[in-house]
């Protein structure tokens, strides 16, 4: 190691690590997607933060970082067997550490709770807490720059296809009430699945709602919209969202509408800025109802989405024991931010899958609201928190 800096970044501490790449030993080796680990080499609140690669036989690469537990890289083949690489990111750890010039939750495992809470306001056992509102009045993600996406996660166990990271949320953590120790397991699996299972326990009651926030890109270029990707949602029915992204707490049915993605469309050709909900959003931006869950249980064996790139030939299915998916279209990307190597990202260039308990589901299952008893928060204590979500690609011919 070369020398030490220490700088402030937001509102934390971030101490860089710059390793020497001068050959030798202590040279390093660049990734498939052209990461270098020694721009992830640091310290953080006083833990060390490194870049990690899985591999598999296939040619499957996907390299992710312990701080905020995020997917940083996936590469996979595409039709002629050129390895691609289909998420966002950033290609350093200063970008993704600093809060206030390039702020994002590109890649990241996401706690304690994923999506929104109405008004930051929790009630668990009767008992009412005020969370950190950073969303309108709202808590999005677990709340502001200490929500999970911006913690360092221990590393409790790796191999060379899989990793297994680990996080303590003390009791008050952005208001949430309980201790609850998670875990994030992600698997680069033989036939090009990457596994995530996410679990966490509790000594008090308390909602838990984990995911993982990549925004994929399968053209190969994501310097240009990815509007003509081909997507479809596995879901008869979603529920409608106010103008702050709020579920009303009614579920409409699919039919009909620009939401119907039943069968695989390109999302530029549905999408509809006069329907109402796209227009709040300009884009898509809701949770889906999933088929794939029944009888208060979720099929992970089947697909509940899919993405297809006619460029590269690319294909994705997305598989999840949750009642919902959020699906995100990238409508706030277009920042002018470069991301890795420099590129930028603009507006609708991705899609985001993110497995969950409907949004405020806090809110409307302890109201009773209709629909929403299948998307139980709450996490006791003896309890086990498990979230299963797969991303397994392949080349559609």
């Amino acid at each position: 190691m070369k020398r030490i800096n220490a700088i402030m970044i937001g509102a934390g501490l971030f101490t860089a690590v710059l390793a020497s790449c001068a050959g030798g030993n202590n040279a390093t080796r660049e990734t498939q997607s052209g990461l270098n680990p020694a721009d992830f080499d640091t310290i953080i609140n006083n833990k060390k933060v490194e870049l990690i690669a899985l591999h598999n036989k296939a040619g499957m690469e996907v390299c992710l970082t312990n701080y905020g537990g995020r997917i940083v890289s996936v590469n996979v083949p595409d039709k002629d067997g050129k390895s691609t690489d289909v998420v966002l990111g950033y290609d350093n750890i200063r970008q993704y550490a600093d809060t206030v010039n390039s702020p994002s939750d590109y890649g990241s495992t996401v706690g304690r709770y994923a999506n929104r809470i109405k008004d930051a306001k929790l009630t668990v056992a009767g008992k009412e807490y005020q969370l950190t509102p950073n969303d309108n009045g709202n808590c999005l993600h677990g709340g502001a720059n200490s929500g999970w996406q911006h913690k360092v996660y221990d590393i409790q166990a790796r191999t060379d296809s899989s990793v297994t990271f680990a996080l303590t949320s003390n009791d008050g953590d952005n208001g949430f009430p309980g201790t609850v120790k998670a875990t994030a397991t992600y698997t680069v699996k033989s036939d090009n699945t990457l596994d995530i299972v996410f679990g966490a326990t509790t000594d008090k009651e308390t909602v838990v709602n984990m995911t993982n926030h990549s925004y994929f890109n399968l053209n190969g270029d994501p310097s240009k919209d990815g509007y003509n990707q081909v997507m479809s949602i596995n879901a008869d029915s979603f529920t409608v969202a106010d103008a702050k992204y709020i579920p009303t707490g009614e579920i409409k049915s699919v039919e009909g509408t620009p939401m119907d993605f039943r069968q695989p469309a390109e999302i530029g050709k549905k999408y509809d800025p006069d329907f109402d909900q796209c227009k709040n959003t300009t884009g898509f931006d809701h949770n889906w109802v999933l088929n794939t869950y029944k009888d208060g249980k979720g099929d992970d064996t089947q697909a509940c989405a899919t993405l297809y790139s006619p460029i590269t030939g690319i294909q994705l299915e997305v598989f999840t024991n949750e009642p919902g998916i959020q699906v995100y279209t990238g409508n706030f990307q277009g920042t002018g931010i470069p991301g890795k190597h420099g590129v930028l990202y603009p507006k609708h260039v991705s899609v985001c899958f993110e497995s969950q308990k409907f949004p405020d589901s806090p809110t409307k299952f302890t109201a009773g609201t209709k629909g929403w008893e299948k998307s139980n928060p709450y996490l006791k204590p003896g309890e086990k928190y498990y979230s299963h979500l797969a991303y397994r690609f392949s080349v559609k011919k």
